[in-house]
């Protein structure tokens, strides 16, 4: 599983024209998963995610997380984190997790880090969307299960 997380001050995802999900400030999650992924990697992930300090406290240094700063996370399905770029021109997605299983496990991914009291917007899984954002300092964290 991986997951890139962007600081924002605000965010948005639309879907065919509409806003489908939006937040103030907080988190941008891109998310992909992989053949083999399942609980120990959602929850390793929420975990990491929910306690990142990533924030600035009242001396201006990044001591804080999303929960402590009341901020909101919007969660985009993201299969192409998998792309395999070694050879040619087009990127190889065959490293990506099957699709029936990849959208469960972000549902459930979403719906993990709901339950610990962050408000979570979501894209659509396999819709084609646009994101926009600002990022904020820019901070951007890359993770990924393979390499805990």
């Amino acid at each position: 599983m991986r997951v890139v997380v962007q600081r924002a001050q605000n965010a948005q995802v639309t879907i065919d024209g509409a806003v489908h999900g939006a937040i103030g400030h907080g988190l941008v999650l891109l998310v992909g998963f992989q053949d083999g992924d399942g609980q120990a990697e959602l929850d390793y992930l929420v975990h990491k995610i929910l306690k990142l300090r990533i924030f600035s406290d009242e001396a201006g240094k990044m001591n804080l997380n999303v929960q402590q700063v009341n901020g909101a996370i919007l969660s985009i399905s993201q299969f192409t984190l998998y792309a395999d770029t070694r050879h040619g021109n087009r990127p190889s997605f065959t490293d990506a997790g099957d699709p029936k299983v990849a959208s469960q496990l972000y549902t459930a991914f979403n719906q993990q880090l709901a339950a610990a009291g962050v408000e979570v917007a979501t894209g659509e899984f396999g819709a084609d969307m646009q994101v926009s954002l600002t990022n904020d300092g820019p901070v951007t964290i890359c993770y990924d299960t393979d390499q805990r």
